[in-house]
């Protein structure tokens, strides 16, 4: 019965589906953003010291919400400068709404906005092959390293291309959510697939230690309601179901012994809490912002 479980990123409108109902049901965004606005103004105060233009990489930037917002914070810093913002980002739709969500925007006309189709290492391998060393004063990679191959590679490439006052800021899902918790668990007995791999802030951390880089940690708390799975043949619930387990149809393809374990485990107090007759999963993230 398990074989017929397929990865949810193997069907991508269903995909596309599940993640917008999990942005609806999460304080995902709302917890990046209170992220951008209280601490990222510290964290980028002097990367632009002395310079006429500031160059910003997004690395998987996706539809360009959480960028705007931090694009906006360096122009509050710094008033005028000009400002190089490149996104690497390998889905042509994405790039769309990035593109259209940059047209409905005031105020970016001091901002240069170049987009490269490709994926973080396809850039490093046309970097490399042209022989550029691009430096940067700021280089973010929100919720993407999960779909990298080699993290700790990838981590040191980017590293390497920081300015002598930059910084690299990550974020992902946090070692002490729900989402770490589900992942170290029931991992295995999931669909594998080579597009995704169960990461977390926990294991990046071990990552930076190993490689000996000087970081600090944020934790950004935030919570998703998973009520709706907890209700038989709720297709919002079916479909967060999906989004959790990271499975096409969890519902209807995984063993009633899987399903039921993990049906369980949701409800335990290690991943979710309950309030008010409701079920809020633990979506904590982390940002990690590393020093050149």
């Amino acid at each position: 019965m398990a074989s017929s479980m397929r990865s949810l990123l193997s069907d991508h409108s269903r995909y596309v589906e599940a993640f917008r109902l999990f942005l609806e049901n999460s304080t995902e965004h709302q917890c990046m953003l209170e992220f951008v606005e209280k601490k990222l103004p510290g964290i980028i105060s002097s990367i632009g010291s002395g310079k006429s233009a500031i160059n910003i990489l997004s690395v998987g930037g996706g539809s360009g919400e959480i960028d705007l917002q931090i694009l906006s914070k360096v122009q509050a810093k710094y008033p005028g400068v000009t400002i190089n913002n490149e996104v690497i980002e390998p889905s042509g739709e994405q790039i769309l709404s990035y593109k259209e969500r940059v047209a409905k925007t005031p105020n970016l006309e001091n901002i240069k906005f170049t987009w490269h189709k490709e994926t973080s290492s396809e850039y490093k391998s046309r970097m490399n092959e042209k022989k550029v060393l691009k430096k940067w004063d700021f280089i973010h990679m929100i919720q993407m390293l999960y779909y990298v191959k080699d993290i700790p590679a990838t981590i040191k490439y980017f590293h390497s291309l920081l300015e002598a006052k930059a910084k690299l800021l990550i974020i992902l899902v946090s070692g002490t959510s729900g989402w770490a918790r589900l992942w170290k668990k029931y991992g295995p007995r999931l669909p594998l697939n080579d597009l995704c791999l169960y990461v977390s802030s926990a294991d990046i951390k071990e990552q930076l230690n190993t490689i000996g880089l000087k970081y600090q940690v944020y934790e950004l708390p935030s919570t998703m309601d998973i009520t709706n799975c907890f209700i038989k043949g709720n297709k919002e619930g079916e479909l967060l179901m999906d989004f959790l387990t990271e499975t096409c149809y969890f519902s209807k393809t995984s063993s009633l012994d899987l399903k039921n374990e993990i049906m369980e485990e949701l409800k335990k107090p290690e991943c979710s809490e309950e309030k008010d007759g409701k079920v809020f999963f633990n979506n904590n993230l982390s940002a990690i912002v590393i020093e050149p």
